[in-house]
């Protein structure tokens, strides 16, 4: 039976274990905190069974017994395939972190990463197996959209990357590779992309915060739910990719010369958005939204699963 370490069991490290033990995996869980790491297993139960009702987990009491709590770091990755280590995003914090796992994993396992911006070179540097190490970027919340992001190091060898991709790909996720390091890897920096140009769209007074969420929640993101924006544009130019750029270059040019300036991301601007936006949600109630959130995508996971891609008709 397969066994990964989940070294942090926050949101994300909850998550990931029920990926794993829906897949079969033994899951070991730690946490440096011992009311965390003690109170995990039941939210992992909980979660597990919010996908039955979905059909993406069949047996969550089965996956839930699969799924301990180790007492200490060397406990949790001890003879484990893969770590999983979601741990504070800081740099200082992730360099200890990896000092220990590096010590304390056999020198097959493969050590990866959860950090959604911050490369491994800069925490693995120095370790004697880092060869072994990756970024395995999940997007909240990886135990309903599964697409992991891997990027290593300039050392990482590709046999380790094309391992963790198989483990990846075989628990469910969607693995995609990053071919050399770039801060925040593909998705967040699209994402900041987008999140700066709605800033400024609101902020400068273009359209209202509600409308500027509609305009991605009834018009891009429907189509992006089951198309990247390359293959969008191929379908929108009777000629495909080429055609389209020969079509709109100059005009898409235009529209996204503008500078990125730090003033989109003011405290100033931060204000205009709030007040458009009418609204500030306590923590449980932002909370419960999450657990809706988590709900809609399990359903639109379970409907994309039986649908037929294009290529399958």
């Amino acid at each position: 039976m397969p066994t990964v370490g989940i070294v942090g069991v926050g949101l994300i490290g909850r998550a990931w274990s029920n990926v794993f033990s829906r897949a079969g995996w033994d899951v070991r869980v730690y946490d440096a905190d011992q009311k965390t790491r003690e109170g995990a297993p039941e939210l992992i139960k909980a979660s597990l069974h919010d996908l039955v009702r979905h059909g993406l987990v069949q047996d969550a009491d089965g996956a839930a017994a699969r799924v301990s709590v180790a007492n200490s770091l060397e406990e949790a990755v001890s003879g484990v395939d893969l770590v999983q280590e979601s741990g504070p995003e800081r740099v200082e914090a992730k360099i200890e972190i990896y000092k220990a796992l590096d010590a304390a994993a056999a020198p097959e396992t493969i050590l990866a990463s959860s950090s959604s911006a911050i490369v491994a070179s800069r925490f693995t540097e120095h370790l004697a197996h880092r060869e072994r190490c990756l970024i395995a970027h999940p997007v909240n919340p990886p135990h309903v959209v599964p697409i992991v992001e891997l990027c290593g190091a300039p050392w990482t060898s590709p046999e380790v990357v094309a391992r963790a991709r198989g483990i990846y790909d075989s628990v469910g996720q969607v693995a995609v590779e990053v071919k050399k390091e770039v801060d925040g890897f593909i998705l967040n920096r699209m994402q900041a992309v987008l999140l700066s140009e709605a800033f400024r769209l609101v902020g400068e007074g273009y359209c209202s915060a509600d409308d500027l969420d509609k305009t991605i929640q009834h018009g891009l993101g429907l189509r992006w739910s089951f198309m990247g924006p390359l293959e969008t544009i191929e379908l929108n130019a009777p000629g495909g990719i080429r055609d389209y750029c020969d079509r709109f270059a100059k005009t898409m040019h235009g529209l996204s010369a503008a500078e990125v300036t730090e003033d989109i991301w003011s405290k100033e601007n931060i204000d205009r958005i709030m007040e458009s936006w009418g609204r500030q949600p306590s923590p449980e109630e932002i909370a419960e939204k999450s657990r809706w959130r988590d709900n809609r995508l399990a359903a639109l996971v379970a409907h994309k699963r039986q649908a037929p891609a294009f290529d399958d008709k």
